[in-house]
């Protein structure tokens, strides 16, 4: 049978001092003299009393602990982002949830549910779709920020410009030589894929191409799996129909095409030119080096537990902020012509 735990009370027994006295001890330590400090110093290592922060902390309506509500727990991405949120977290004394729903919305529903039982000091989500009513119940209780996600004047948010990155990323294969492209990911309806597909497509109109030089492959997920069948996929068309680029919605999937298109042979970038989004570890680390636009990860979340940790503070006059990053085309062999 387990034992009860310590209590403040056991302590002040021990040490032959009043409650009052061993509160003092823990919370104002310069009030008491140094031998009664170290008599309950000592009481409390002889008796492994742990303090309950969170009941205090609660108590005085202020928890420790904030939460980040994940897309893809899978996608070094976000676990990047991540560690921008815990690096802020531990900066002010924090501890930081990491939650996962997996792109399912039942499953952050739960989650959100869960925490908000928990009482959290606020969330930190990447929503799996775009129609926030369901954040919107939430917010009433507990302070929300969107992650690499807009979601209007009235909400905190921090994002990267996705129609500028996938204008960066189709530019740059228009401008070496490449005319027909593919557009890889999915689901079309992620806000984040879609903004990427619009970028990609102006960057065609801009070139004064036509829209069908502009392949949409999309893909179910955004994992390395629909990566490597939509490089099936994309070797099953036609050569004189076939894209000798293509324009990947994050790295994860590039990846994948990039190891399907070498295992049946074709050259990258010389038989198909790749460009990814994020600029994950892995990107650079590839067999063909993998071109990828740039997302500052890190950054995104630091700025987003900033904000969360703000607006936490002052919940009647936080004015929301939307934060905007601009995206960086970082070129690598994947996608670079014969010629450079």
């Amino acid at each position: 049978m387990r034992a009860a735990a310590t209590g403040i009370k056991d302590v002040a027994k021990r040490a032959g001092v009043s409650v009052g006295t061993v509160s003092n001890v823990l919370n104002r330590p310069d009030s008491v003299s140094d031998a009664t400090r170290r008599k309950v110093q000592r009481a409390i290592a002889e008796l492994g009393f742990i303090r309950n922060e969170a009941g205090r902390h609660l108590r005085a309506g202020r928890s420790r602990t904030i939460a980040y509500l994940v897309l893809d727990a899978s996608n070094p991405f976000f676990t990047d982002v991540a560690k921008g949120v815990e690096e802020v977290a531990r900066e002010n004394g924090i501890a930081v949830y990491l939650c996962n729903s997996d792109s399912d919305a039942s499953r952050e529903a739960d989650y959100l549910g869960l925490l908000a039982e928990q009482r959290v000091r606020g969330i930190l989500v990447t929503p799996v779709d775009d129609d926030v009513t369901q954040l919107e119940l939430f917010r009433r209780r507990i302070p929300i920020v969107l992650v690499d996600r807009a979601g209007g004047d009235e909400w905190c948010s921090v994002g990267v410009d996705d129609v500028e990155g996938g204008m960066l990323a189709v530019t740059h294969l228009i401008e070496q030589g490449h005319r027909r492209i593919a557009f890889i990911g999915g689901p079309l309806i992620t806000v984040q894929v879609a903004d990427r597909l619009r970028g990609a497509r102006s960057a065609i109109e801009a070139a004064g191409r036509s829209v069908d030089d502009l392949v949409v492959l999309p893909t179910e997920t955004m994992n390395f799996t629909e990566g490597q069948r939509a490089g099936e996929r994309l070797l099953g068309l036609p050569r004189a129909r076939r894209p000798t680029a293509a324009f990947c919605a994050n790295d994860l999937v590039a990846l994948g095409l990039l190891q399907q298109m070498t295992r049946s042979g074709a050259d990258v970038p010389g038989d198909v030119a790749i460009v990814g989004y994020d600029d994950i570890a892995f990107a650079g680390a590839a067999a063909v080096p993998l071109s990828s636009v740039r997302q500052p990860r890190e950054l995104l979340g630091r700025t987003a537990a900033e904000l969360l940790l703000a607006e936490s503070k002052d919940l009647d006059g936080h004015a929301h902020q939307q934060v905007v990053f601009h995206p960086e085309l970082v070129v690598r062999t994947s996608s670079l012509s014969r010629t450079e």
